[in-house]
């Protein structure tokens, strides 16, 4: 058993409590992971979350009052710095992207293996965007708000290099050891890319990437 401080510490928030049941049932037999609570909406998740700080949320997007999107953005408001990552039974992308939009790391089906969910929560843990290709059609056709594409003029070559490495899901860590850069370097690219590009995470980054460098291709 690895000690309590490498743990990653999971909040569980879905309206069903056989779900919750089910996903804390496997999840504690996970050495690194552990559930260090529920939630049965958003407004008791963001509240939790406040309370308990865990490293990672798995979020339901449908729940009674507050709903999944909303409270990413209200614990984006409130600081958090949980990575979110979606747990759904939707399959449509327009579902799914305003949740990439109001900062969620990432998502899985509700029908997931589970060896591939626990994957996916030290992924996000990891500072990973589980951003699947077949979003990207979506994203580009998307209407919402968006950084002129223009605005990637701005960036040097090394912090094009970095988005690169961002849209294709590496962690910090990761790109650094490809750049041959330290951690601390790659942070301090990653801040300047975001304040450049006037967008709120490495989330958005990434869509920004994907969309841009598609449009790019087509042009």
């Amino acid at each position: 058993m690895p000690d309590s401080v490498s743990l990653i510490r999971v909040l569980l928030v879905d309206d069903h409590q056989v779900v919750r049941r089910g996903l804390r049932t496997f999840l504690e037999v996970q050495g690194d992971i552990e559930v260090v609570g529920e939630a049965a909406d958003g407004a008791e998740a963001v509240a939790r979350a406040a309370e308990l700080g865990p490293d990672v949320v798995l979020m339901d997007l449908k729940m009674p009052g507050v709903d999944g999107i909303e409270a990413l953005k209200l614990l984006k408001e409130q600081g958090s710095t949980a990575r979110v990552l979606i747990v759904t039974s939707f399959t449509e992308h327009r579902t799914m992207v305003p949740a990439l939009r109001a900062g969620a790391a990432g998502y899985v089906y509700k029908d997931v293996d589970p060896e591939a969910l626990a994957g996916a929560i030290r992924s996000v843990h990891a500072g990973h965007v589980l951003l699947q290709p077949e979003l990207a059609e979506a994203l580009l056709a998307d209407d919402g708000p968006r950084a002129p594409q223009g605005r990637g003029g701005t960036l040097t070559d090394r912090e094009r290099e970095v988005l690169s490495h961002i849209a294709d899901g590496r962690s910090n860590r990761e790109i650094a050891r490809a750049l041959h850069l330290s951690e601390k370097t790659v942070k301090t690219h990653v801040s300047n890319i975001l304040m450049k590009l006037d967008l709120a995470d490495r989330t958005q980054a990434a869509l920004w990437a994907v969309r841009n460098q598609a449009a790019t291709e087509r042009g």
